[in-house]
């Protein structure tokens, strides 16, 4: 891409016509010097400063980005490549704009179109698995519309004088019918496209938000062409379906350990009682925060019973987790490794928040995930 810059410059049209010509043979030899590699082909229309920079970035373990590689634009054109054994979603992110382009990296040539001012509608091709996620983004950018224009009709409603109640209710119901039509398109889309990365994307989506059963989880993993199941993503949804069957119900707790707020370390089996809740949490989760008040409320009317309380904090800042349970007056046991979702969260599959497993007086897990009255019959139940 130096050859543009270089040349450019010059007036004289046959030498434009050179440089054109450089750039393609520049491209075929990139192409055959790496043949079993990818190359990514960008181009980004708007007022971009030569040498600005691009990065392509993924997200590791924590769902965290972290850089894979950077490069400069050229009178609006840059270049990737490299090798990928296997098909991982990426980004493009420019330096000074916001918003960045997913795509997915995979052996072959990716063409990426961007206006630098809306970088989430990129057009990507050149690809099996770019083509299925350019098919997705499609009918999903089609709900995402529908919604917004849903948003605003509702915000106008509102600022009516008088609100109009009666539109903002049929806007509701129309809203709550929405989210069920782009379920259904998501859920659809996986049972239809078993070849497609997106569909191990959006699997991993439903089980980290725990959207179906483990069981309807499960068959629509097997499902999978055995290629997609290899990615990184397949990979992860087996071993969170994995521990998640370790921390069913009626399968034993496994038991850990952490530091409590003072130091000292506490094990799970050190606090068992007739019945116990293993609470995952964060200063930093407005539903944790929402649901805390319920929480004690169960605890003071049933702990003299034998209802104890182990919390499992997923904060990163020990001081935001110590101020929590003093502002939300959580009397009980806690650890944390101050560490977000470390190994005790992967230990029980926890991938979202709030997360609750009840164990009775052996260690056995015999609930999970039960908020509001829900929790307060089940301890009732058992401390009866």
């Amino acid at each position: 891409m130096r050859y543009i810059s270089t040349f450019a410059e010059q007036n004289d049209i046959s030498m434009k016509k050179i440089v054109v010509a450089l750039c393609a043979l520049a491209a075929v030899a990139s192409c055959n010097d790496n043949p079993n590699g990818f190359i990514v082909e960008g181009t980004i229309r708007g007022d971009l400063e030569n040498g600005t920079k691009i990065f392509l970035k993924k997200t590791d373990e924590k769902n965290q980005p972290i850089d894979v590689d950077t490069t400069t634009v050229e009178e609006g054109k840059f270049l990737f490549q490299g090798e990928s054994d296997i098909p991982e979603l990426h980004y493009i992110f420019i330096d000074k704009i916001r918003g960045n382009i997913p795509f997915i990296v995979e052996n072959g040539e990716i063409e990426l179109k961007a206006q630098k001012d809306s970088l989430g509608l990129a057009k990507i091709k050149g690809t099996l698995q770019n083509d299925l996620f350019a098919d997705f983004l499609k009918n999903s950018r089609e709900i995402s519309l529908k919604a917004m224009s849903m948003n605003e009709d509702m915000r106008r409603a509102a600022s009516a004088t008088p609100r109009d109640e009666a539109t903002m209710a049929s806007l509701r119901e129309e809203y709550f019918e929405l989210q069920e039509e782009a379920k259904s398109f998501e859920l659809d889309y996986v049972k239809n496209n078993p070849n497609a990365l997106i569909s191990a994307l959006i699997i991993d989506k439903v089980l980290t938000t725990n959207a179906l059963s483990e069981d309807e989880v499960q068959q629509m993993y097997e499902a999978l062409s055995p290629e997609i199941k290899a990615t990184k993503v397949g990979k992860g949804i087996k071993e969170k379906l994995d521990k998640k069957k370790s921390t069913s119900v009626g399968s034993k707790a496994p038991n850990f350990s952490a530091p409590t707020p003072t130091g000292e370390e506490l094990a799970l089996h050190d606090v068992l009682g007739k019945v116990t809740i293993v609470d995952f949490w964060a200063a930093w989760c407005k539903p944790c925060r929402i649901e805390n008040p319920n929480v004690v409320k169960v605890y003071h009317k049933y702990h003299e019973k034998g209802l104890n309380i182990l919390s499992v904090s997923l904060d990163k800042k020990a001081e935001d987790w110590k101020q929590a349970i003093l502002d939300d007056g959580l009397v009980w046991n806690h650890v944390s490794n101050v560490d977000y979702f470390d190994e005790i969260a992967q230990l029980y599959g926890v991938n979202a928040i709030p997360a609750t497993f009840i164990l009775d007086e052996n260690g056995v897990i015999v609930a999970k995930n039960l908020r509001g009255n829900d929790l307060e019959t089940q301890i009732a139940s058992m401390l009866q």
